[in-house]
């Protein structure tokens, strides 16, 4: 049986009601009226799920998300309800265990598009640009450098997959999918929410250089879901180590990809277990992110 101490690989042992999903991290467990989602410590790189699971990691993401719900609850309605597990009773067999890593939350209908917001360009943006002087069919001027501030975010979206990546889109495949007013409606709000959440993370000393949002529908209203502002949603650098023309090492699961490209590892099956150390790490970046983005230990 999983232990918090060595992190929590899953759930399923704890929680009396029926399982819907188990994706990367989250289960999502029905409860008639609501959903819950559970977040484990487990962790994904390279579309492989790791050993061993990072301990605290799922704690982090999920009141990360329960914070940033909170603060954005006046921009943006949301699907949680609650994330109080004595609130489950006998639902949960564990509560102790679970404690920080539930979420209580309405039902909503998902729109299958990742609604991808970037301020910077960089990663995949970046990789690009580097083809083709665009990114998901935009425009861009020639000269740009690699973690260049656009002058103003850029919006790119991607068409969700449960299987696979998820393929990115121009915003004109977008309107064909969901119709072109829920599409220029979605992407107002995913910009307004990153604008909000930029400027609240460089006053924290940290870049928020692009994030990713999933909407859905209830009764035809459209409400925020999934997780937003995490390590695994969004790319943070601490505004100390922020340069043009290089890979900034970002706050989150990075030592664990750079763990796996410095290896020998082929690529082709899952990795071997990740050396303790770099677990650790990752643990230590995951709990410093929380920290600095809502001042409290974790």
């Amino acid at each position: 049986m999983a232990t918090q101490a060595a992190g929590l690989s899953t759930a399923v042992d704890y929680i009396k009601a029926p399982l819907l999903y188990k994706g990367k991290v989250r289960e999502l467990y029905d409860l008639g009226e609501h959903y819950l989602i559970v977040v484990t410590d487990r962790i994904s790189a390279f579309d492989y799920v790791l050993d061993p699971a990072v301990p605290d990691k799922g704690n982090v993401l999920n009141r990360l998300s329960a914070f940033w719900f909170e603060q954005t609850a006046t921009i943006m309605e949301n699907h949680v309800v609650h994330t109080d597990v004595e609130k489950l009773g006998e639902i949960v067999t564990a509560p102790e265990l679970l404690k920080n890593r539930i979420m209580v939350t309405r039902k909503a209908e998902r729109i299958d598009i990742e609604c991808v917001v970037r301020g910077y360009i960089t990663g995949g943006g970046w990789r690009q640009y580097q083809q083709s002087s665009s990114i998901n069919g935009i425009a861009l001027p020639a000269g740009m450098r690699k973690n260049e501030r656009f002058p103003e975010p850029i919006f790119t979206p991607a068409a969700k997959n449960d299987v696979g990546h998820d393929e990115d889109i121009p915003f004109e495949r977008m309107q064909e999918l969901v119709g072109a007013e829920l599409a220029h409606d979605l992407k107002e709000r995913s910009i307004n929410l990153y604008t909000f959440a930029h400027a609240y993370c460089a006053e924290r000393g940290i870049v928020l250089a692009d994030c990713k949002f999933e909407f859905g529908l209830i009764d035809g209203n459209v409400i925020l879901i999934d997780e937003i502002f995490t390590p695994d949603s969004s790319r943070f650098w601490a505004e100390d180590k922020y340069e043009l023309d290089v890979e900034i090492d970002s706050m989150d699961k990075e030592p664990v990809r750079t763990y796996l490209l410095g290896s020998d590892w082929d690529r082709n099956s899952k990795p071997a277990p990740l050396p303790e150390a770099v677990v650790a790490e990752t643990t230590r970046r995951y709990l410093e992110i929380y920290r600095r983005l809502t001042g409290a230990a974790l």
